[in-house]
């Protein structure tokens, strides 16, 4: 399944949102306190995610999906809301990630720094978002794989 709004010729546009600007390092110090998988609900919820939502200390949020090229999309979340493409609304639906860690003791992660692998076109593959307890590593694909390397 792909990530999109439909549009009138029945394609698929890219993820709407912000995309950031700048090095790959532009999430380093803030504070994770959660991490929810976005599934599309009439597909069951027990493959992966169609995207991440990492919720941040203050109400920010970074969204990661899953774009129609196999690569990641990252832009600016508006958590708890759905994303605009999520069409209609009532069939998508934000879930655990059961084989996530739930925050540390602090309760929250704190980004030390991130990695993004990409393509020979520039497109994102892969985000590592490094923390002091471990790694979150989302991958791109035909949905987005998200695993927690401990340290």
């Amino acid at each position: 399944m792909t990530v999109g709004r439909d549009t009138p010729g029945g394609e698929i546009s890219r993820p709407v949102g912000r995309r950031r600007r700048g090095r790959a390092d532009w999430l380093t110090g803030a504070r994770i306190t959660a991490v929810h998988g976005l599934f599309y609900r009439p597909e069951g919820r027990a493959g992966e995610p169609e995207a991440v939502e990492f919720v941040l200390d203050g109400g920010a949020s970074v969204l990661l999906t899953c774009v129609s090229d196999g690569t990641l999309g990252i832009t600016a979340g508006a958590w708890p809301a759905l994303p605009d493409w999520c069409v209609p609304a009532g069939q998508w639906e934000f879930g655990p990630l059961a084989q996530l860690p739930p925050p540390p003791y602090t309760g929250a992660w704190t980004v030390v720094g991130t990695r993004e692998h990409r393509d020979s076109r520039e497109r994102v593959n892969e985000a590592v978002f490094r923390c002091e307890e471990g790694d979150f590593v989302v991958l791109g694909g035909d949905t987005v794989t998200i695993r927690f390397i401990s340290f």
